[in-house]
């Protein structure tokens, strides 16, 4: 009876709870209709390939292949300047008959690996092509001389020892030769080199998720263990200003979210060997940033918190969109609205700014937009923060 009694103590104040049922049934099927939207996007590798100096024959066969779009540059300098911003995912120069460049950005694996393939097997059917154009025009030169040979054996008969004996020598002579050499295809690499994998495109986005995961939750507990133990009810029953209190926990949380960011840092890079093509400070800088965001998200939910349970459930309405639309799965293969969704993420934008940084080398001044982005969120939230809390100040 005494398990009875408190099993339907349990339920029913589960019942009167209406904020956990809701996370409980709603919040599953969000995650799943967010789990269908992202992987039923388009996987197919679309690559962009800038060409310089490069046959017509070759171009035409790269431009006809399927996810491959060429780009035509005239000179070599302009192409690599379009592969630095992005324009083009690789650059293939023309060298001489037997000697090709291709430089590949390399930020995405599956784009380097498609790339090769490709003008690998281009390359091989160019060859197999003018092979084949060689032997006709061999045998055409054999038709013709044959044919001359039986005109002059037709036209003096005294002489046709000579001729038939002298001809074959004088055509093999002119026969167009048929072996052909194997084309060199010189590899170069913008980031990381022929070993670099998939993850390394993962690498920047993850670095960040784990940065605002962690400060949001233990910036969020931390807040909340102190409302539901009555501390913050005897700080707010003093004459300190609610902003006072917000800017309070911010500054002292923000420290050691700093600290931990700086770790979380230092040993992704170091022990997973990661390159990384920009500033390490502008990494920390971007990541020191997302912190104080992930500080002031933390601390705004733990003032709509009932319980510690109730924080909880919200990790998977907050965390899990930002992981699926971060920008690990591109945003452009999926739908127009789901796209725009995604932009109204902060991770999508902390993302953004520690790819370009560790990936192609960008300066944080050449990323005003994404860090204007991050400080309006962290203003909007740290206001939200300061009104959340006039709930909990009694008059």
């Amino acid at each position: 009876m005494k398990i009875l009694a408190i099993s339907k103590k349990v339920i029913t104040e589960l019942l009167r709870d209406k904020r956990s049922l809701a996370l409980l049934f709603i919040a599953p099927i969000f995650i799943m209709w967010l789990l269908n939207l992202t992987f039923s996007a388009s996987t197919d590798t679309n690559v962009t390939l800038a060409s310089v100096r490069v046959p017509s024959s070759i171009t035409k066969s790269l431009d006809h292949t399927k996810h491959i779009q060429i780009k035509v540059y005239k000179k070599e300098k302009l192409a690599n300047k379009a592969l630095k911003k992005e324009r083009v995912d690789a650059v293939l120069v023309y060298k001489d008959r037997k000697n090709y460049s291709i430089t590949y950005a390399n930020t995405d694996s599956s784009k380097t690996n498609l790339t090769r393939q490709v003008i690998k097997n281009t390359l091989k059917q160019n060859q197999i092509q003018e092979l084949i154009q060689n032997l006709k025009k061999a045998q055409q030169e054999s038709a013709k001389a044959a044919q001359k040979a039986q005109a002059q054996i037709a036209g003096n008969t005294a002489v046709q020892n000579q001729t038939v004996n002298n001809s074959p020598k004088s055509n093999q002579t002119k026969q167009i030769p048929t072996k052909q050499s194997q084309a060199n295809l010189f590899e170069n690499y913008v980031y990381g080199n022929k070993n670099t994998t998939f993850f390394i495109k993962m690498i920047p986005i993850l670095m960040g998720f784990f940065v605002f995961f962690f400060v949001f939750l233990i910036s969020g507990m931390a807040l909340l263990k102190e409302r539901t133990t009555g501390t913050l009810d005897r700080l707010l029953a003093t004459p300190v200003k609610r902003s006072d209190i917000v800017f309070g926990y911010m500054l002292s949380y923000g420290m050691i979210a700093a600290l931990q960011t700086a770790v979380i840092v230092f040993s992704t890079i170091w022990l997973l060997n990661i390159e990384v093509l920009g500033c390490i400070g502008d990494v920390i800088a971007v990541n020191i940033l997302f912190a104080l965001v992930a500080l002031s998200f933390g601390l705004l939910l733990s003032t709509l918190a009932q319980s510690e349970f109730q924080m909880m459930q919200f990790i998977p309405l907050i965390i899990v969109p930002q992981i699926f639309f971060s920008g690990i799965i591109p945003l452009g293969s999926m739908a127009d609205w789901v796209q725009s969704f995604g932009k109204i993420l902060p991770l999508y934008y902390a993302g953004h700014a520690l790819s370009q940084i560790i990936l192609h080398g960008t300066s944080i001044f050449d990323l005003k937009s994404d860090l204007f982005v991050l400080f309006l969120f962290l203003i909007i939230l740290t206001v939200l923060n300061i009104i959340g809390l006039k709930r909990y100040r009694k008059v």
